[in-house]
């Protein structure tokens, strides 16, 4: 893999702001490769979200169960957004992941790419004694999958690619409050439930740690070999 990834910790911050972000990088890399540039810099952004919903350019409206005046009487965002995927939450406790990378250079399509990045979250969760499987009928990371009265999704995917350029990502709930979930079909499911690492431990998570150890878990699948110690830059 591409030795010039740039790690960004955002923080905390507006759904908005930070999707205005990702498509100013997202274009950023976009021209880079059409200039034939074969050092460009590309990014991996970390942050948690200010209480949004968003839905998938495939996403179904009905799967938010309240009215989007009822969302802002609750001082939660919503977005449609042109990621793939259906309806989901982001919030305080969610590690939230945007790699915004070329998958030419890896030598992947978007299936694989999407694949990596289960695995990604599978070997964190593994660190933690947390079984993460997959579920070739739903994208994510999901534990119990085979159960049908105990499968609950710990971790949603959705991305969008052009050009073979990646944008979204992954949402790992931490320390979730789940209550947020209960506004929306999450994912369009209506049978499954969703989980979290602190509700499957029993204790509060270092959410810092669980992002050092994602970098980590990066690293590993995707083959990024470091050059100089990881890039913890603020947003903008």
């Amino acid at each position: 893999m591409h030795n010039n990834i740039i790690y960004k910790d955002l923080g905390i911050t507006s759904y908005k702001d930070t999707w205005d972000y990702q498509e100013e990088l997202f274009q950023k890399v976009i021209s880079a490769k059409l200039n034939g540039d074969t050092d460009k810099e590309q990014y991996i952004l970390f942050c948690e979200h200010k209480h949004v919903y968003t839905l998938g350019k495939s996403g179904n409206r009905q799967n938010l169960l309240i009215a989007e005046h009822v969302c802002k009487s609750k001082n939660i965002d919503f977005f449609p957004i042109n990621r793939g995927g259906d309806i989901t939450y982001h919030g305080p406790g969610q590690l939230v992941v945007y790699p915004i990378i070329d998958l030419e250079e890896l030598g992947v399509g978007i299936k694989t790419y999407i694949s990596m990045i289960e695995d990604v979250v599978i070997e964190v969760l593994n660190t933690y004694g947390i079984k993460g499987e997959k579920d070739e009928k739903a994208m994510g990371v999901w534990i119990d999958k085979d159960n049908p009265t105990k499968a609950r999704k710990i971790c949603a995917i959705g991305v969008r690619a052009s050009r073979f350029v990646t944008m979204h990502g992954l949402a790992l709930n931490v320390n979730t409050d789940l209550s947020y979930f209960s506004y929306i079909n999450p994912c369009g499911f209506t049978d499954k439930a969703v989980t979290s690492m602190q509700q499957e431990l029993g204790k509060w998570i270092d959410l810092e740690e669980v992002s050092k150890r994602m970098k980590d878990a990066f690293e590993k699948i995707f083959d990024i070999k470091r050059k100089t110690k990881l890039n913890n830059i603020g947003h903008k």
